[in-house]
């Protein structure tokens, strides 16, 4: 295998860790263990990040060319738009 398949793989793996916490997150109601998901869930997207770092530095992920500010304002107006209880009273 070579390293740049390693890469990816553990990329793709990571990526579907933190898809999880989303779920333990959300349905853990024992604050403890809500934190510690929390906690195990941002050293993942840290560590993500900085793989993913490496890996577009050396050719192996293709970078998406940076969003305009028009999308970025069109996509923070379409979030905020839907409150985050998701319109529960």
């Amino acid at each position: 295998m070579q390293e740049k398949d390693i890469v990816l793989d553990v990329l793709g793996g990571v990526k579907g860790s933190l898809a999880g916490y989303a779920t333990f997150i959300s349905e853990t109601s024992n604050p403890t263990l809500r934190q510690t998901f929390q906690q195990m869930r941002d050293g993942d997207e840290k560590f993500q990040y900085d793989l993913y770092n490496i890996a577009a530095q050396k050719g192996y992920y293709a970078v998406s060319p940076d969003a305009s500010q028009h999308d970025m304002n069109c996509v923070k107006s379409s979030l905020s738009a839907t409150p985050a209880h998701m319109g529960m009273k």
